[in-house]
């Protein structure tokens, strides 16, 4: 750590777009609070097919209009599935007159039932299309699987698919959460041996809920280690007892990954404060960093 650049490292939340006004007054709050924390940004997902796309838009301009007083960035997803290039061109018009400067572009799941996937068949395809149409205005996050793509034909497919996005101008990476620290490592040094040089923050995802993090698992190819998930059924009549024992656990985690280096954190908060600030709390890194306080987002 003592060898990075301070003003380097990236700390961000992920949120999904909130129902009604409820909704949207709650995740209000939890961006208060996780504001603590002074992550460079908040990004907010794209549902499969765009399903949630105008719920996406009214959350980043929310978090837009607070951008001034909490210097935190908003930074929307942007999915392939479902998209035409005249969707995604009107898209990026209105993030670009509205100052957004950050997106995620991802290929997205096609939803149950639908079989043509739009103008954009992949990630590398998209990023292409936002460089042509807005040139370097945005920075561009994609999506990295440390334990490889669960639809990948093999690890070296993928690791190929990661460097076309990479090479159509991508400015960094997050990864898809995982809970095995070397699986991290060794992607990043394949990585590195095949020139892919930009960005790979660790995507981290608190256990809250041990049944819809098994489901996310099960869909996603992440892996929880067996050790793990044995340790996880002997709480499943003692929640606090769970949290207690997750919190320590994702915190080692990020304390291993931060160690060896790791450019920063990205946080999947299923729209809850507290188990991230947990974790933030349990590493010390509010003191540790309190110097991102100061840090401008560009």
């Amino acid at each position: 750590m003592q060898s990075q650049q301070k003003s380097s490292l990236i700390f961000s939340c992920e949120f999904f777009p909130p129902k009604g006004e409820q909704g949207a007054s709650k995740l209000r709050n939890t961006r208060r609070k996780l504001a603590l924390i002074s992550p460079r940004y908040y990004s907010v997902t794209f549902g499969a097919g765009g399903s949630t796309q105008d719920r996406t838009f009214e959350t980043i301009i929310d978090i837009q209009a607070e951008a001034k007083s909490s210097n935190i960035e908003a930074a929307p997803h942007l999915s392939c599935i479902g998209s035409t290039q005249g969707n995604i061109r009107d898209i990026l018009y209105q993030y670009q007159q509205r100052g957004i400067k950050r997106l995620v572009a991802l290929r997205g799941d096609l939803p149950s039932g639908v079989v043509d996937p739009g103008d954009f068949s992949h990630a590398n395809q998209l990023v292409e299309f936002i460089r042509t149409q807005t040139g370097n205005h945005f920075h561009i996050e994609v999506a990295a699987y440390p334990e490889v793509h669960p639809q990948a034909k093999s690890a070296r497919a993928d690791l190929m698919n990661f460097k076309r996005k990479v090479e159509s101008g991508a400015n960094s990476a997050i990864t898809q959460y995982f809970y095995n620290s070397d699986a991290y490592y060794r992607f990043v040094d394949r990585c590195r041996s095949t020139a892919i040089d930009i960005p790979i923050i660790p995507g981290i995802m608190p256990i809250h809920n041990y049944v819809q993090l098994a489901r996310f698992s099960d869909i996603s190819g992440a892996e929880i280690p067996r050790w793990l998930r044995k340790r996880l059924d002997e709480f499943s009549d003692d929640p606090v007892a769970m949290s207690a024992f997750t919190t320590d656990v994702v915190s080692d985690l990020c304390r291993r990954l931060l160690e060896a280096e790791a450019p920063g954190l990205h946080f999947y908060t299923l729209n809850r404060a507290s188990p991230t600030l947990a974790i933030w709390d349990n590493l010390g890194l509010e003191a540790k960093y309190s110097y991102l306080s100061t840090v401008t987002t560009r």
